[in-house]
């Protein structure tokens, strides 16, 4: 029978500071875009990040959009990345008329593998798109190394990678641009919300005219020119100030709200270190030079049967587990308009043995049960 509170896979966390922000951008007159709460939060992500510019968006989505901008993306170039994300990453080049060119990942972090991207290099490729899952970095500076040798751009999915660093140096500022997501689901949030971090100088005026529908507008707003017009192509990619008043609540807190996050990760890790022992399964991989934000805890099962039998006997027990992505390569989408580089054998397989597990603000006074309902799954 299943327990009489049912323990959800999220819940957005709520620091207490969102609705009286929502009050002070609506009693300073300016709901929409590049408001108050925008520049604090830009200015925020710009000091941690180190990142010449941050360029807040409606969503993750819209600042790799953005990025596919950036790069000069045409119909036919070609574009690296993991199969293993979700479709976003490929949509917006994809959108550009780019192909993507889909390549295996490393069986420890489940990130692109850096030793495939550059035999996947020919002439035709433009990008190189590298996602740090679960908030561990990829092996950036192999990749690097192969963007600077072919003159390709390196755009950072960073999407779940906020507060995390790869050899001490902040994800999403690595490579030319990078790109964070605040949706519900992540570890700082607005609901529907992100950012486009750019670290090449030469980029960043671009990049303000492609946010503001081709426009130079926000030179205008500087005092640099008398009038704004329509310069370049581009779309409406900002949030309006509503978002980024709740954003900056939670900003605000965002160093704790991940050590908070870490502190259930650590119990995730220790109570299953047995269960990896023997055999029965696999927990993430964190290497020594990578530091995490604790944005997901998932484990790697036997096979698709043994993940199927773990997430039903958990529901039923009241815990709400859940599988992650379907690999692109293999989806209507990007078979049609994609490629894939080999056949990807540890992303099919990662693909059917992985399940998350909830991790969220308030897990801890239920993060006992969580455990032992797995524990007695697995002995089942």
């Amino acid at each position: 029978m299943p327990h009489s509170a049912p323990i959800p896979f999220n819940k957005p966390h709520l620091t207490g500071r969102e609705a009286a922000n929502i009050d002070v951008a609506h009693g300073m007159g300016h709901l929409s875009g590049d408001g108050h709460f925008t520049r604090l939060c830009s200015a925020w992500l710009e000091a941690t990040t180190g990142a010449k510019k941050a360029l807040l968006t409606h969503s993750c989505t819209a600042a790799l959009e953005m990025a596919a901008f950036l790069a000069g993306i045409q119909p036919g170039d070609e574009v690296i990345m993991p199969s293993y994300t979700f479709v976003s990453t490929a949509n917006a080049f994809v959108l550009r008329g780019g192909v993507p060119v889909f390549i295996d990942i490393r069986p420890d972090t489940l990130n692109l593998d850096e030793g495939l991207v550059e035999q996947a290099v020919t002439p035709r490729t433009r990008a190189i798109v590298p996602v740090h899952y679960a908030g561990v970095a990829c092996e950036m500076d192999p990749i690097l190394a192969i963007g600077r040798k072919h003159g390709l751009m390196v755009v950072e999915d960073a999407a779940q990678g906020i507060l995390s660093a790869y050899r001490g140096k902040p994800l999403g500022s690595l490579g030319d641009l990078g790109a964070f997501s605040f949706h519900e689901t992540k570890n700082i949030i607005c609901g529907e919300g992100g950012a486009l971090l750019v670290r090449n100088p030469a980029l960043v005026e671009r990049a303000e005219i492609i946010r503001e529908k081709g426009t130079n507008r926000a030179r205008f707003f500087r005092g640099e020119i008398d009038k704004y017009t329509w310069v370049d192509v581009g779309s409406s990619y900002l949030p309006g100030e509503i978002v980024t008043a709740f954003l900056w609540a939670q900003i605000e807190e965002a160093h704790s709200i991940t050590r908070r996050r870490l502190r259930i990760w650590d119990r995730y890790h220790a109570a299953f270190e047995s269960a990896e022992r023997s055999g029965r399964l696999r927990r993430p991989v964190v290497p020594a030079h990578c530091t995490h934000n604790a944005h997901m805890y998932y484990l790697v099962l036997a096979d698709l049967d043994d993940r199927t039998r773990f997430i039903a006997s958990l529901r039923n027990r009241g815990i709400h587990c859940v599988f992650h992505y379907v690999p692109l390569h293999s989806s209507p989408a990007g078979r049609e308009r994609g490629r894939a580089h080999g056949d990807l054998p540890v992303t099919l397989d990662r693909a059917d043995r992985l399940v998350r597990l909830p991790l969220w603000l308030g897990l801890e006074a239920h993060q006992d049960r969580v455990i032992d309902e797995i524990l007695a799954v697995l002995r089942d």
